[in-house]
């Protein structure tokens, strides 16, 4: 079986479907896009943040070489013309795509601390050397 993505003329993800793999090659033409621009993409239903997970076990699998576009997309989530990737939206606007594992990164690390940690983009507009908020009442909070 074969999975692909619905991608609209905005590059966001409207569907994911999964494919006989003798349907495979005529996929456009029993599901034209709905749109002039959009396009049906193969995707990975086994690589998730730019891991390959071995179907059998579902553990990373010890040869990558089967990484394919990033992540397995969602409804809503974006695909990335330069990278070849699919990801999620981005969660705030100081983070930054890292195409290697299509998963957003914080421009600060979080705290090492033990406690649950939060991040405020509101902190980190306002001072850049901060940003992750603890978390002290949280479940995983130690006293």
């Amino acid at each position: 079986m074969a999975h692909y993505a619905y991608v609209n003329e905005g590059n966001v993800v409207e569907n994911v479907i999964v494919v006989n793999d003798n349907d495979e090659a005529t996929i456009n033409e029993w599901m034209p896009p709905k749109d002039p621009n959009g396009r049906w993409m193969k995707c990975s239903y086994n690589t998730h943040y730019g891991v390959y997970y071995d179907p059998a076990t579902g553990q990373p699998a010890e040869d990558q070489s089967g990484v394919f576009r990033g992540t397995y997309p969602g409804y809503g989530s974006l695909y990335n013309d330069e990278h070849d990737i699919f990801h999620d939206p981005s969660p705030y606007p100081s983070w930054t795509l890292n195409p290697t594992t299509a998963d957003w990164e914080a421009p600060i690390p979080m705290p090492d601390t033990g406690n649950a940690h939060a991040w405020d983009e509101d902190a980190y507009q306002a001072d850049n050397t901060t940003g992750w908020v603890e978390q002290t009442d949280s479940p995983m909070a130690t006293d």
